[in-house]
């Protein structure tokens, strides 16, 4: 049997994840993001010369400047573009980035304000404790570093007071946001009624309307397009581009440096004499007991022929193997006497008893193996094999640190290459997911991969230096030709343009459409008659008949916005839904609706109250953030968000 509780919840979770539902779970996110608000930070630096003033909002008595949107805005776009690497600043504005970043700055401002107006605070030991559990700060050793520390904020342009800041608003945070939704439960009622609606059962129909449908025909004039152009220009943005000069280098550009010489070879081998002198190794099995008189008896016994395993177990004891074992490591361990004694026992004789810390030890030697001594001659090629490798990896450090000293002096990528008589190379124009600009089918090699990421976040001819292949080679790279983000010149993208303006004419058009057909069915028209009654050919509308339990199993997990649309709607009404890509509209017709009574014990209930409390948790932390903005008051200067925008978009 599925788990049909598991099932149903996975419906809710599901249909959070569409674009009705996003509304709805982007509050909560929101508010639980500002648990993490050191991750709020990215680069510093001012705003100047913005319309309108330097502040975006006022919340209580904290201002929000231009500069902090700023910071937000261009934080927010690298954590999309840890999805997707190629996301430009116009699509993170078209898709509402600034507006919630905007939003996230203000909830965190009023959660700062409202600590201080009620005496809740996050102390410097409490701040210090939470930098130093972040691992990004520890050294080599596991342990927190102070030189660790300077350099990752450093790196990140991350002064210590931001970072402080930040990490005492997210502890504030969760001093007032998580106990509000904590231990949250659902109404008896309320559980019933959802899990009453894993069993309700909705008819209706949906029909699609496509934009290609009613997408023109006829040729349009160019100064139509070129209009189009114009006023939907961030449609058309092209991502950042760069071109990669790069050169690699492996243990070859050592030369003869790594070949060991007699010297070396003839050092280590003195230096590492006890590996090749002669040795001798044992295993034995062993007794250890209180008394030199036990261990004598037990010692006489086997020597009489019985068993030591046997005289062992009739006294209580076990015999314990021991293997692979030296004289200097059992003198060490157990003793110099019992060292002796077991090293002069011949191999399946009984040693004489010896005395440690521990008791009388007597054994038996099960194995004798003897390695003779290697001469200078015999580990020759052992031996410059291992220094070979040493002479390899260190030299190649040491010629990496030395190269990336003369980048560091301002010698450029051609220097490096010259004196080392290494091969440039280019690649690009290339996206920052690795696609080649030109031909998106093909990407940069596989040696660039490591270093793709620093390359779209340097200057232009700033060489850098990165190991690859686990150090056996490294990379000397620079960004060239660097394309920022910008609309592709029209006269390149005019075929583009219009197959977008197409596209747009017809979504237009589909919705005219669409209401017109929401119209006929208002004045009791069927679906079938009301897309019969269109001009254009349309396809047919499709039945739909199912509980939430049957839409909930879908192979994909994934539900069909106007499926979701349906199971969301009032009986008798009808409702049009952008199909998305700029497909069409679907019209979505709900008839009826069906729900059968549960039992009041059904497990249903239970799993509900359950799965349904932390959602209920959820809904009081966003309106605890709600009443602490209204309580501070809360003022948005329009002007400078546009300002702001516009400025982000490049206008």
């Amino acid at each position: 049997q599925p788990d049909r509780p598991h099932i149903m919840f996975q419906f809710f979770r599901n249909f959070f994840k569409t674009k009705l539902g996003l509304a709805i779970s982007l509050a909560f996110l929101g508010l639980i993001a500002l648990a993490f608000a050191s991750a709020d930070v990215s680069s510093t630096g001012t705003f100047g010369g913005i319309a309108g003033g330097d502040r975006v909002a006022v919340v209580g008595d904290e201002k929000i400047s231009t500069s902090d949107l700023v910071r937000a805005a261009n934080n927010g776009l690298e954590q999309v573009r840890q999805e997707q690497p190629t996301a430009t600043m116009q699509q993170f504005l078209r898709d509402g980035g600034l507006t919630a970043a905007l939003d996230a700055l203000i909830q965190r401002a009023a959660v700062k304000a409202y600590a201080d107006e009620h005496g809740i605070r996050a102390g410097d030991n409490l701040v210090n404790s939470e930098i130093r559990m972040i691992p990004a700060f520890r050294g080599p050793d596991g342990n927190f570093s102070e030189d660790t520390y300077r350099q990752a904020l450093a790196l990140q342009r991350v002064t210590d007071a931001q970072l402080r800041e930040d990490l005492g608003i997210g502890l504030l945070s969760q001093q007032m946001l998580i106990p509000a939704g904590f231990g949250a439960s659902v109404p008896d009622k309320l559980a019933y009624r959802y899990a009453q609606l894993f069993k309700e059962r909705r008819q209706g129909s949906i029909a699609l309307l496509p934009a290609a449908t009613y997408a023109p025909s006829d040729d349009p004039e160019t100064k139509v397009l070129r209009a189009y152009y114009d006023a939907n220009r961030a449609d058309f943005v092209r991502p950042e581009r760069r071109n990669i000069r790069y050169a690699t280098f492996d243990s070859a550009a050592l030369g003869d440096r790594i070949e060991p010489t007699d010297a070396e070879i003839a050092a280590r081998y003195e230096r590492d004499a006890e590996q090749y002198a002669a040795s001798e190794t044992r295993d034995f099995t062993q007794l250890i007991v209180p008394t030199e008189a036990a261990a004598n008896s037990i010692r006489d016994r086997v020597a009489a022929g019985a068993s030591f395993e046997q005289v062992a177990r009739e006294a209580g004891l076990r015999a314990s193997p021991v293997v692979d074992v030296e004289r200097e490591g059992l003198a060490s361990e157990a003793s110099p006497a019992v060292a002796a004694a077991y090293f002069s026992a011949a191999q399946g004789e009984m040693s004489r008893p010896a005395r440690s810390p521990l008791g009388w030890h007597v054994a038996r030697v099960d194995d004798v193996e003897t390695k003779p001594a290697r001469s200078l001659a015999q580990v020759r090629e052992e031996i410059a094999k291992d220094v070979r490798e040493e002479k390899r990896v260190s030299g190649l450090a040491n010629l990496a640190s030395e190269i990336e000293e003369q980048l560091g002096d301002g010698a450029t990528l051609t220097e490096v290459a010259e004196e080392l008589d290494l091969d440039l190379a280019s690649v690009g124009p290339v996206l920052a997911d690795g696609r080649l600009a030109d031909n998106p089918r093909q990407s940069i090699p596989e040696v660039l991969r490591p270093a793709l990421t620093t390359a779209f976040q340097m200057d232009e001819e700033e060489p850098e230096i990165a190991p690859v292949e686990s150090g056996r080679t490294y990379l000397v790279y620079e960004a060239s030709n660097i394309t920022p983000a910008a609309a592709a010149p029209f006269a390149e993208i005019e075929e583009a343009v219009e197959a977008r303006w197409r596209a747009a004419q017809g979504m237009k058009a589909a919705r005219a459409a669409a209401d017109r057909v929401i119209a006929r069915l208002g004045k009791g028209d069927s679906m079938a008659e009301a897309l019969v009654a269109e001009e254009r050919r349309v396809p047919p509308a499709q039945s739909v008949n199912m509980t939430r339990e049957e839409l909930a199993r879908q192979r994909d997990q994934r539900i069909p916005p106007p499926l979701a649309l349906l199971f969301s709607m009032a009986k008798n009404t009808t409702k049009k839904l952008d199909a998305g890509g700029n497909m069409g509209f679907f019209i979505v017709r709900l008839n009826d609706i069906e729900m059968d009574d549960i039992a009041e014990d059904d497990p249903l209930i239970g799993q509900a109250k359950r799965q349904m409390g932390p959602l209920i948790g959820e809904e009081y932390v966003e309106q605890f953030g709600q009443a602490m903005q209204q309580e501070l008051g809360v003022s948005r200067n329009a002007s400078a968000i546009e300002a702001v925008r516009k400025q982000l978009a490049g206008n």
